[in-house]
């Protein structure tokens, strides 16, 4: 498998996403629950067939991109041109000396956030990411190998990662992570997400609200013909709400629901790119705490 990646890393952007569109259309081709996932989360959220059918290459493409982000050497930038488009936003919380939040959907090269932003910001600014460890051991250890790198750091989707995010925020510092992602039993609330209940995370808008960091959107979509990435910052689409008369059930159900629907408008910019396949209305699977 090492030989593979290696392999693929090597190779062109552009021959990477041509082939990563033949894998997104086999893995659809395979797999009847993932077929029957992917169609029935483009439905809900108002996704044509022509886009639901660019957004099954598209998938593809995002995992053969991978090796090509995750094995080059570790003080090299990346190999692509990134365009920016909002970083001025960026800039400005950076000027007001507080911690920043930077929230990601799971769209287009989700990966190329974190690495854009330490390799243009990260020696003002250090950004730590919040991740999922893979089950096994060998993409386990390829992760926190490969995303570790100068300004960047990362923390573990569990109770020791949310401490590691807090203290860097409180220390000034960036962190970002995926509101969109599904999180461990008992750290996140049912909120709507494209009209159905999801269970979404509430971290996102306690680590803004109980460190006083500012908060931004960022994406990055894939250009054709492998011609790069573009990234973009954005503001929330809908600002959290306020603490005052609401107790706290009902605010951390409120502030999903904000997170969520800023998270609707990103993907409505590039609905061809959200990962639909991703199983985001499942049930959260308990962790042991750490």
């Amino acid at each position: 498998m090492n030989l593979v990646l290696h392999w693929l890393s090597q190779r062109s952007l552009r021959l990477l996403h041509a082939l990563g569109g033949l894998l997104g259309w086999l893995a659809y081709g395979l797999s009847t629950s993932y077929r029957r996932r992917l169609r029935d989360n483009a439905a809900l959220a108002g996704v044509s067939p022509a886009q639901r059918r660019m957004a099954v290459a598209e998938a593809g493409r995002l995992y053969l991109e991978l090796p090509r982000l995750w094995l080059r050497p570790r003080e090299q930038p990346i190999a692509d041109p990134v365009q920016w488009q909002g970083a001025e936003l960026i800039e400005q919380a950076l000027d007001g000396g507080r911690g920043l939040v930077l929230l990601t959907p799971h769209l287009g090269s989700f990966e190329i956030c974190a690495q854009a932003y330490a390799e243009r910001f990260g020696a003002r600014q250090p950004i730590t990411v919040l991740y999922r460890p893979a089950r096994q051991d060998w993409l386990r250890q390829l992760e926190e190998t490969a995303r570790a790198r100068p300004a960047l750091a990362t923390a573990p989707a569990n109770l020791s990662g949310v401490r590691l995010m807090m203290r860097a925020l409180r220390g000034g510092q960036t962190v970002g992570l995926l509101p969109d992602q599904v999180p461990p039993h008992g750290m996140g609330v049912w909120a709507p997400f494209f009209g159905k209940p999801a269970y979404t995370m509430t971290l996102a808008a306690r680590l803004v609200v109980q460190t006083g960091a500012a908060v931004c959107l960022i994406w990055s979509v894939r250009l054709p013909h492998g011609a790069g990435y573009r990234v973009e910052v954005a503001p929330l689409a809908q600002p959290l709400p306020a603490r005052e008369g609401l107790d706290e059930d009902a605010w951390t159900l409120a502030a999903a629901t904000a997170i969520n629907r800023s998270m609707e408008a990103v993907i409505g910019h590039s609905p061809t790119q959200y990962l639909w396949g991703y199983h985001r209305y499942k049930s959260p699977r308990r962790e042991p705490h750490s």
